[in-house]
């Protein structure tokens, strides 16, 4: 999951990055990421969403160093989000900026499993709060990077297991 400054991947910047790994259909626990970026490009209208201020608490690194390390963490393992195309998206404009090429990973979309799990069209999209609600998923740290990524895990392991039977 990406915390940004906006919804428009050409103008606005990554401010977090956060990420959980997933093996043999669990989360593990010590497997996880978060990094905060130096801003360049800020929006304060943003703030009482994410929280993440300009110069706020958290060690902030720059945008160079935060794709290093999510590329390092990731390596070639299958992407998983919740609207998982805007994030690859905002990632792919970042490594644009370091002139290095796009993500090659596989993706899923979890918005993508609940439409095939519901038969229902692909114009038809459901937010992850809206999900975390029909799957009784605690909505804890929502807005934050790494608290999304958590949230979005519990929610692919259940739609994957619903899908699987």
């Amino acid at each position: 999951d990406c915390e940004t400054t906006g919804l428009d991947y050409k103008s606005d910047r990554i401010l977090s990055i956060g990420a959980v790994g997933i093996q043999n259909n669990q989360i593990i626990v010590g497997d996880f990421m978060e990094v905060f970026l130096q801003q360049d490009v800020f929006n304060p209208e943003t703030v009482p969403l994410h929280g993440i201020l300009k110069e706020g608490k958290e060690e902030k690194v720059v945008e160079a160093e935060a794709i290093i390390r999510f590329l390092n963490f990731i390596k070639d393992a299958t992407l998983v989000g919740h609207h998982i195309d805007f994030d690859i998206e905002m990632i792919n404009q970042a490594l644009n900026r370091l002139d290095v090429g796009k993500l090659e990973n596989q993706a899923m979309d979890t918005d993508v499993m609940y439409q095939k799990l519901k038969s229902l069209p692909q114009e038809q999209h459901s937010s992850l709060d809206e999900l975390c609600d029909i799957y009784k998923i605690k909505k804890s740290d929502r807005h934050t990077a790494s608290g999304d990524a958590f949230i979005t895990a519990l929610l692919f392991l259940k739609l994957k297991r619903k899908l699987e039977i």
